[in-house]
């Protein structure tokens, strides 16, 4: 891709120079493999419309065999026209190496598939503030295709310098986008680390282990002296030689004289990488509802403060009713205490008094 950016402004800066220019660049384009220019994730753009089958499966899985964790961290909630980070890991370890093409050892490289809901895209360079611009460094996110830019796309990358992707995305206006609704929404994720071990015509890459076609005896194990790799010269039962190519990457594990039967490996495999999926769900939030939300619990909040003011006062009214209560009682008391001294002082009086005057009776003074 910079290649043809170069391209094109060498051209508008030296057109006296274009054509040579030109015949150069399609050279050099017909001296490269087409496999080493095709690297991932265009392998699923050019063979698939979309990314991610009917089975919930994404395609970068047909070519990276080996299964590793990814990670997505997203918001639980965004508000329309607003832009947040969807970040992606992909752990690994960094020690490792990978069998490049060459059959040598060197650093793995890193990929992404985003799929985000109908609506969602990639930021625009001048809605992205200053702290978004530099999580996301130098990273060129691409959309998966003109028809499809709520897929996003990068790599392959130096996985060294980032593990962890931050994507910027910008959340979509349900009121001027009549497609778009205020729901909860999945977002799906494909992370891999390394090459992949087929390649999309079916053919073996040499980052996977290589198995015989034919039960029999190897006879001999030429080296391929330019390219690199073996040449296993196998004779089968029934006498016949079979020649089996393996590529310059992974290791020999058969010797001469060794009897193997059909699809028994002939070499490690030396994968170190992988491919990963991972979901979530993120909830386009109507700002109406949090307004109203908001309101609600202010008037929960006041009605909670008048009640505990009434309940003050009604505590005040209750404590001066016992106390009037109390009161009452006390003087009660009194006046009944008062008339029962009173009775009790008649009581005495009138027993006195009959006394004496049973008294007078009985001598018959009266």
């Amino acid at each position: 891709m910079d290649g043809i950016k170069f391209f094109f402004y060498f051209c508008f800066m030296f057109p006296k120079k274009k054509i040579l220019l030109l015949l150069i660049f399609i050279f050099s384009i017909n001296l490269i493999d087409s496999k080493f220019v095709q690297a991932y994730p265009i392998f699923a753009q050019q063979n698939y419309k979309n990314p991610r089958e009917a089975n919930g499966r994404i395609v970068c899985a047909n070519c990276h065999l080996a299964q590793k964790p990814v990670e997505l961290e997203v918001p639980q909630a965004v508000l329309p026209d607003t832009i947040f980070e969807a970040i992606v890991d992909i752990p690994y370890d960094k020690q490792i190496k990978q069998v490049l093409r060459n059959g040598k050892l060197g650093e793995l490289n890193v990929g992404a598939v985003l799929i985000l809901p109908d609506g969602f895209q990639l930021a625009s360079p001048e809605r992205i503030d200053a702290q978004i611009k530099e999580r996301v460094g130098k990273l060129f996110f691409q959309p998966y295709s003109e028809e499809k830019k709520n897929i996003l796309v990068i790599g392959p990358v130096p996985g060294k310098s980032y593990q962890k992707m931050t994507f910027p995305i910008r959340v979509p206006n349900p009121s001027s986008e009549k497609k778009v609704n205020y729901l909860k929404y999945p977002i799906y994720l494909g992370g891999n680390r390394g090459r992949g071990q087929v390649y999309p015509d079916g053919s073996k890459s040499n980052n996977t282990v290589y198995t015989t076609s034919t039960t029999g005896t190897i006879k001999e194990i030429n080296p391929i002296e330019k390219k690199g790799g073996f040449q296993i010269v196998l004779e089968t039962k029934d006498g016949r030689m079979r020649t089996e190519s393996i590529p310059p990457g992974p290791n020999l594990q058969v010797k001469v004289g060794q009897n193997i039967f059909a699809d028994e490996p002939l070499t490690n495999n030396p994968n170190v990488g992988g491919f990963g999926q991972a979901e979530t769900e993120i909830v386009l939030q109507n700002p109406n509802r949090i307004y109203g939300l908001l309101r609600f619990f202010r008037r929960v909040i006041l009605t909670q403060i008048f009640l505990v003011f009434k309940k003050k006062q009604f505590e005040k009214v209750q404590l001066a009713e016992i106390n009037f209560l109390l009161y009452l009682n006390y003087i009660l008391l009194q006046y009944m205490f008062t008339i029962f001294s009173y009775l009790r002082l008649l009581t005495i009086r009138l027993i006195a008094t009959i006394s004496i005057y049973l008294t007078l009776i009985k001598f018959s003074l009266i």
